[in-house]
């Protein structure tokens, strides 16, 4: 188990690292900010149990792989303990869930902004980084993000992005207590 804030990628105004254990207190913090404007698309966690349990199944697994957005820059100085360089505030996250290696190298992209850094252009930022990480360092060749139709800051999101729209799935995934519909959009290594 490793605890390094070491970032995985760097953006002008962002980089994106591991999730640590460390960062659960900031996290669900957060989380807890941004409940009104995450309802009723996700849940983070918003306890330090539910943190630990869902940190852990990032940085223990083998079929997902998580990535912290972190602000550069102005807040990073008040920190105490962590490696400049790897960022000051918790922006959002990145999670790639369902990894399938063999003929298909693919994942399916999770994310979230928190409130303090909705609409910055820091979540556009940390997507690219993911995305260039996740095919050049991890050798996925298609990632997917599915979203349901009436979130339209993450479908702008994708757009921004790159991926394209590629379908729609009825009754896709069980949130929030029902199973709902998703669009669905995906980008490849070769696009």
């Amino acid at each position: 188990m490793s605890e390094t804030t070491r970032p995985l990628a760097e953006g002008p105004h962002t980089v994106i690292r591991p999730y640590t254990y460390a960062d659960g207190p900031e996290f669900t913090a957060r989380a807890r900010e941004s409940r009104q404007l995450h309802s009723p698309w996700l849940f983070p966690p918003t306890t330090d149990a539910a943190y630990a349990q869902y940190a852990g199944a990032l940085i223990e697994g083998r079929d997902r792989a998580g990535f912290l957005v972190c602000e550069r820059g102005r807040e990073w100085g008040h920190k105490k303990g962590r490696d400049r360089a790897a960022g000051g505030a918790i922006a959002g996250f990145i999670n790639i869930n369902n990894i399938v290696e063999g003929a298909f190298l693919c994942g399916a992209l999770g994310y979230g902004a928190f409130a303090h850094a909705a609409g910055r252009g820091l979540m556009s930022e940390g997507v690219g980084l993911v995305t260039r990480y996740a095919f050049d360092v991890m050798k996925l060749h298609r990632l997917e993000i599915n979203v349901q139709p009436g979130n339209a800051a993450s479908i702008a999101l994708a757009r921004r992005c790159g991926y394209r729209l590629e379908g729609f799935s009825p009754d896709f995934l069980y949130i929030d207590g029902a199973w709902r519909d998703h669009e669905r959009w995906a980008l490849t290594a070769t696009e």
